[in-house]
């Protein structure tokens, strides 16, 4: 039997005026892990789609070899039947229905016509197990975190006896311990002969689990490594087509006086009776800084920064602000704007842009009395006002009319930048700014970030990755629990001191 249990060749994808993939060749070696990467728009998840039948044959040009056998799959059934299965990044499970009932959806263990209910919940429990998820197979999965639901998905993949399992940036929302497991869960497949395809922006996780990486630039093929000895540079040189002798941007601050203070600052769950979010917050933002946060998942990150940004996130908040030495109160999202603040939310694609509609309106949303004369949006100035912040910030679509939803990740944050920038704020919060794009359209981002603080502009910076926080910022504090716990200049800050600061007083307030 070939070591290869898959071979593409000469693949190419064309959609309107875009040429996504452009003879790219693979080859994937059985029981193997192999990674794919490349910067967002290199056309790795277009490639994966192209095989699992989301395109079907016809739709694009080359040969794909699996098994030894070519295929043409018409549909994503037709490469399931063949063993193929693949997780988008975006979950497909149905939230109101039970684990078992989404490892089993459109493969129904029926007798006569009928669901066998006990039939498919001892085989959910046996393949939940093989996973490591210990819940109760009727739980429904809206009752899942997101890694949980992650392992959910892999037990569905189970069902249908994968042998060539796709798995497109598994980890971009999990957390530590979650994306631990999940590596762990991966090895452990291809112990079992289980090939696997991952796609990944997470270069340190790539190094550690796969076994060779496939790297891919502006839709072609540029080279197949093995991951042993292996370094991110090397990764990072093939994927922008130069090597980044510093991941972050020279920047030197000018930072002025004290632009905003918060005191006190204190939020409940609005789903939680009487559990404290954040309790007793107090920092400062001064014009031309940059300003991290740092906290572990769970420790108020987000709810601090959205119940800031006027109230639009937790009850019983109290606490005050300040701008400019003057108390000022943010009782709602549009007094947070007028007042000159900012949010750029985590979730770029549930709560920071509407995903049908074009770059134009994207960008006007949050400011549309600017370009409103006599209650009417001027269309010829809302579009060079877009079309401006295109050209600017590098956004890489070929006009303001292209749908957002069909942007790479990196060029949807420069659209939800875009939109904030063009509020005019003093201060603008960024939650996660390059969650989930890659090495080259995080540089772009970072160099956005120091042009706003040579604006003048205070920047507060949420971010998982603390060399992110340490590239980036002036200051650093840091989050545990709901409580600031420490405050560190640049020049103090290093990975292992913001981790105990992180972890100081765990236990959540009441």
């Amino acid at each position: 039997m070939s070591d290869d249990i898959l071979r593409m060749r000469g693949i190419s994808k064309t959609f309107p005026g875009v040429r996504a993939l452009d003879d790219v060749n693979l080859e994937v070696l059985r029981g193997e892990i192999h990674a794919i990467c490349g910067e967002n728009g290199a056309g790795k998840s277009t490639l994966m789609k192209v095989l699992s039948g989301v395109y079907p044959h016809g739709q694009y040009e080359g040969e794909i070899t699996y098994e030894g056998t070519e295929c043409r799959f018409s549909g994503i059934r037709d490469s399931e039947h063949r063993g193929i299965v693949i997780i988008h990044q975006e979950l497909a499970l149905a939230p109101n229905l039970s684990i078992a009932e989404n490892i089993f959806l459109g493969n129904e263990q029926s007798r006569r016509g009928l669901i066998d209910w006990n039939r498919t919940n001892a085989a959910a429990a046996e393949l939940m197990r093989r996973v490591g998820l210990r819940e109760n197979p009727v739980t429904p999965v809206l009752d899942l975190g997101v890694g949980k639901q992650q392992l959910v998905e892999i037990a569905k993949a189970l069902s249908k006896r994968v042998r060539l399992l796709i798995l497109d940036e598994p980890t971009a929302a999990l957390n530590d311990d979650d994306s631990a497991h999940l590596l762990g869960l991966l090895r452990g497949l291809r112990d079992e002969g289980i090939t696997c395809v991952i796609i990944s922006h997470k270069l340190n996780e790539v190094l550690e689990i796969a076994d060779r990486v496939t790297i891919l630039r502006d839709g072609r093929t540029i080279t197949t490594l093995d991951a042993d000895g292996l370094t991110e540079d090397r990764i990072i040189s093939g994927m922008v087509g130069r090597d980044l002798d510093h991941r972050f941007p020279p920047h030197e601050p000018s930072i002025g006086d004290e632009i905003l203070r918060v005191e006190n600052w204190t939020v409940h769950s609005p789903t939680q009776h009487g559990r404290l979010l954040v309790s007793d917050a107090s920092f400062t933002l001064n014009r031309g800084e940059i300003v991290g946060l740092a906290g572990l998942m769970g420790a108020g990150r987000t709810e601090l920064a959205m119940s800031i940004f006027g109230r639009a996130y937790g009850v019983g908040i109290s606490g005050r602000i300040y701008k400019d030495g003057r108390e000022i109160r943010l009782r709602t999202v549009g007094e947070a704007i007028r007042h000159g603040i900012a949010y750029a939310t985590e979730d770029r694609k549930r709560y920071g842009l509407n995903l049908i509609e074009d770059i134009k309106r994207n960008v006007s949303a949050a400011a549309l009395r600017k370009l409103a004369k006599r209650g009417w949006v001027d269309d010829n100035e809302e579009y060079q006002v877009a079309d401006s912040y295109r050209k600017s910030l590098n956004i890489k679509a070929p006009s303001v009319g292209s749908i957002t939803g069909k942007l790479s990740g990196g060029n949807q944050q420069k659209v939800v930048l875009s939109k904030w920038i063009f509020t005019d704020p003093d201060v603008l919060i960024l939650d996660e700014p390059t969650r989930g794009i890659d090495v080259g359209a995080k540089y772009e981002i970072y160099t956005i970030i120091n042009r706003l603080a040579d604006e003048g502009k205070a920047v507060l910076l949420i971010s998982s990755e603390l060399p992110e926080l340490l590239g980036l910022c002036d200051r650093i504090y840091t989050l545990s629990a709901g409580r600031i716990t420490g405050e560190v200049p640049r020049a103090d800050a290093t990975q292992e001191g913001l981790m105990t600061l992180m972890t100081a007083g765990q236990e959540a307030p009441r």
